[in-house]
């Protein structure tokens, strides 16, 4: 494949470096916002940019036929009108919050976790830790967790670092030199439950998105990374 990296921060460099492992070419290093990209030499491109350029390299590559997977957080209230360019122009998009393989072996524990704590009295909470470096909070990976169980608790939504009954706390931690940490903890008045993943580097993020590109690059459609694992059918 040849690869369109927009966003070349220390993920686009690791993309780079499994990308070209696994013997692809980077044909484009865009490190900076563009109101016009040039995508002619690339067969598809990979977003880990910032929040605020992310709809919009999404839409130009979409614009331009070119498959697009999306790791940037923080810009998720435009993501129905990604989808929506993606099906006018019959392309390819895949976002995640994280594309790791463990996170998202993590995501479904998270889920089978919380059908099977609904029934109890414990009450849920949630801890993320990243690098200072990280612009949002919470987590778009945390609070995929958040949405995945909330369905299944008494809660009516989640919160950024505060106590309330009716909402599933987040709380965010930043701290140096940390590629990211996801704590679900379930606690009741005589124990605690807690499930937990640790990213030791950045390069099982950059491996699961190349992996994603390697899996839409020739579909069209709107993809997650249940459809790049298989794991659709497993939940």
């Amino acid at each position: 494949m040849k690869i369109a990296l927009l966003g070349y921060g220390k993920m686009g460099k690791a993309i780079k470096k499994v990308a070209l492992s696994r013997g692809h070419e980077i044909v484009l290093k865009l490190d900076v916002f563009k109101k016009e990209i040039d995508f002619k030499k690339a067969d598809i491109a990979i977003d880990f940019s910032m929040p605020k350029a992310a709809f919009d390299n999404i839409s130009k590559a979409l614009n331009n036929n070119i498959p697009i997977i999306s790791g940037t957080t923080g810009w998720l209230d435009k993501y129905d009108n990604a989808v929506s360019i993606c099906a006018q122009n019959k392309g390819s998009f895949l976002y995640a919050s994280n594309f790791s393989l463990g996170v998202n072996l993590f995501f479904e524990l998270n889920t089978q976790l919380a059908k099977l704590m609904q029934d109890f009295d414990y009450n849920p909470s949630l801890i993320e830790t990243h690098h200072t470096q990280k612009l949002d909070a919470p987590s778009g990976t945390a609070i995929s967790l958040a949405e995945q169980l909330l369905p299944y608790s008494d809660k009516e939504n989640w919160i950024l670092d505060n106590d309330s009954k009716k909402e599933l706390k987040i709380t965010a931690k930043r701290v140096d030199v940390v590629p990211g940490t996801h704590q679900v903890i379930y606690t009741s008045e005589i124990d605690e439950i807690e499930i937990k993943h640790t990213a030791k580097s950045r390069l099982g993020f950059a491996q699961g998105a190349v992996l994603a590109a390697e899996y839409i690059v020739d579909k069209k459609g709107v993809f997650s990374m249940k459809d790049v694992l298989g794991l659709k059918d497993k939940g």
